[in-house]
């Protein structure tokens, strides 16, 4: 019987097919989903920051774009995934207030997304989806057995990607 696995803000965790990964609560928040098809495994990480090196405390190593990535990967590589077969969709990363100034330093979710995006690049892990941006929340529902994601919103329905 297959169960879904809650992964909770600033959080990473693996598991198996036929299992699934939800988050909820995604705002600029960036729900990060990698996994290997073949070996059915996978993996979702529920980062809030795009860099753990302009951090006062990054212990949390999940909390963090870069750092989640590197986690992530180390997990997938513990589980029998392969790293030629890894496949990433990526979820979140909106623009929840408005803020006068416009400053990048509070566009966190561009920054979030922007970020996500470099370091699976950095990795070669292929992003094949991402639903990211707008001013709305996302919660996601990650099925590990076949890599589909799906991202369901408030006021926006909702859709596998």
């Amino acid at each position: 019987m297959a169960s879904i696995i809650q992964v909770g803000m600033a959080d990473l965790k693996l598991t198996k097919a036929p299992n699934k990964l939800m988050t909820a609560g995604l705002g600029s928040c960036i729900g990060i989903c990698v996994c290997d098809t073949t070996a059915k495994v996978g993996a979702l990480a529920h980062i809030m920051l795009p860099d753990s090196t302009q951090a006062k405390n990054p212990q949390n190593r999940a909390k963090f774009a870069d750092s989640a990535i590197l986690m992530l990967l180390e997990e997938m590589d513990k589980n029998g995934a392969s790293r030629a077969r890894l496949q990433a969709k990526i979820a979140g990363g909106a623009q929840m207030f408005k803020f006068s100034g416009e400053s990048d330093i509070m566009k966190i979710g561009e920054r979030n997304t922007q970020a996500v995006i470099e370091h699976l690049a950095k990795q070669r892990i292929k992003l094949l989806a991402q639903d990211t941006g707008g001013n709305f929340g996302r919660t996601i529902t990650f099925d590990v057995e076949n890599g589909s994601l799906l991202v369901r919103t408030i006021g926006h329905g909702e859709r596998v990607i």
